[in-house]
């Protein structure tokens, strides 16, 4: 169960704040979520007890800080379900991906080979992708869609072939949120030799990670959307898989020794991919996200969250000026439209209501070849949000018309 209102009590951006005189209804987690206090005071406790870096000191407090990187790269691996050798701390998910493409795809990849994406994914999940079939001569395909815009293992089946290297796909898409089921995909692209490239980034925050059920070769995702700091990220890959592949990012310690020959000698994953000072404030950060959000119980969070979506779809259909273009999936992610209003007008009607929703393309520039739309809103909901907000959205959608009042 989720005890809404203790939760709120957690998160500051929740505590009398306000937005053009109202009270703000943030609904656009899926592009980065609110900080519990927990997680403030972990970045701080960090900047302000033990400040120092990791692997570099022979001192108390850079213990300290070893102590932190190793623990919560041990609570990561706990929480997706996986060895802690196999959790490489990144920058984000964007970076977890090019370092699979780069590092994997270039090495791996050759003319004729096959990259198969769908039309769904962020650009972060296919521009890498472009570059990499440029570089190696691989061919880029595309997974064909069912007519709601969802990824079936049916439609891989009938798509791939002994070609296909490699397949690359959110686990949840970002625009539409329909939920695929990764563990049949996996099994697919694995019988034909294909490697399978997973982007969490809107599915770990939300539901039970297990990569080892799943059977996906690589998985990315973001700290921030799930509670913790911006900048720091997750790059989850088999052991035999990070071993082959090359690091994307060369530099202080990741090697064993390197000589003036040009001989180098990488440290095994995961530290041959952590290149640098990482982001040691945001892995604190990220340690105590993943406290809170096991504390709250991953299903709790599904299932809070698909009531609120059902919820709030149930709302809109009431409204006769909303088109809602994904009212079947199963993720906390409501995509619609205003009858006859431009999105980012329609956002900007939503803001002077104190309601918070994106609106464009959300990186899915090649999805809008398949919603016949140039752009959307999209509202997007966390497990702190609450259906009083839910009631203030649509109230705010059945008003969308007057959007020319928020230039007022």
């Amino acid at each position: 169960m989720i005890d809404i209102e203790k939760i709120r009590k957690d998160f500051p951006m929740l505590e009398g704040k306000s937005m053009q005189g109202k009270p703000l209804v943030y609904l656009d987690n899926a592009a980065t979520s609110f900080k519990p206090y927990s997680v403030i005071k972990a970045v701080t406790d960090y900047y302000a007890n033990y400040t120092s870096n990791s692997h570099r000191g022979d001192y108390d407090i850079a213990h300290q800080v070893d102590v932190m990187v190793e623990d919560t790269r041990k609570k990561v691996a706990d929480f997706i379900n996986s060895k802690p050798t196999e959790v490489v701390f990144t920058s984000g998910t964007s970076m977890s991906i090019n370092m699979v493409a780069f590092g994997y795809g270039m090495k791996f990849l050759k003319s004729g080979d096959e990259i198969l994406l769908t039309q769904a994914e962020h650009a972060s999940n296919v521009l890498p992708w472009f570059k990499v079939a440029e570089m190696t001569g691989a061919q880029i395909n595309y997974i064909p869609l069912d007519k709601e815009g969802r990824l079936t293992p049916e439609n891989l089946a009938k798509v791939i072939s002994s070609k296909t290297k490699i397949v690359a796909v959110a686990h949840v898409t970002n625009v539409l949120g329909f939920v695929v089921d990764i563990k049949e995909i996996a099994k697919i692209a694995h019988a034909q030799g294909a490697i399978l490239v997973c982007d969490g980034a809107q599915s770990v925050p939300h539901m039970k990670t297990n990569v080892k059920d799943w059977d996906v070769d690589f998985l990315s995702f973001s700290g921030h959307k799930m509670l913790g700091p911006t900048g720091i990220g997750v790059l989850y890959g088999k052991f035999s898989l990070l071993e082959k592949m090359d690091p994307f990012m060369t530099g202080g310690g990741q090697t064993a020794k390197f000589d003036m020959c040009g001989d180098v000698n990488f440290l095994a994953p995961p530290i041959k991919f952590e290149a640098g000072t990482q982001n040691l404030a945001g892995i604190a950060g990220l340690g105590a996200a993943i406290d809170y959000l096991t504390n709250i119980g991953m299903d709790n969070i599904e299932e809070y969250e698909r009531n609120l979506k059902r919820y709030a779809v149930e709302k809109l259909a009431e409204a006769d000026n909303v088109i809602v273009y994904n009212p079947h999936s199963e993720a906390g992610i409501v995509t619609f439209n205003i009858k006859d209003v431009f999105a980012q007008d329609a956002a900007s009607f939503f803001n002077s209501r104190g309601v918070a929703v994106r609106s464009g393309q959300h990186c899915a520039k090649i999805l809008i070849d398949f919603l016949h739309v140039v752009s959307t809103c999209r509202a997007s909901f966390y497990f702190y949000n609450t259906k009083a907000e839910i009631d203030a959205f649509v109230e705010a959608a059945r008003h969308g018309g007057d959007f020319l009042d928020a230039y007022l």
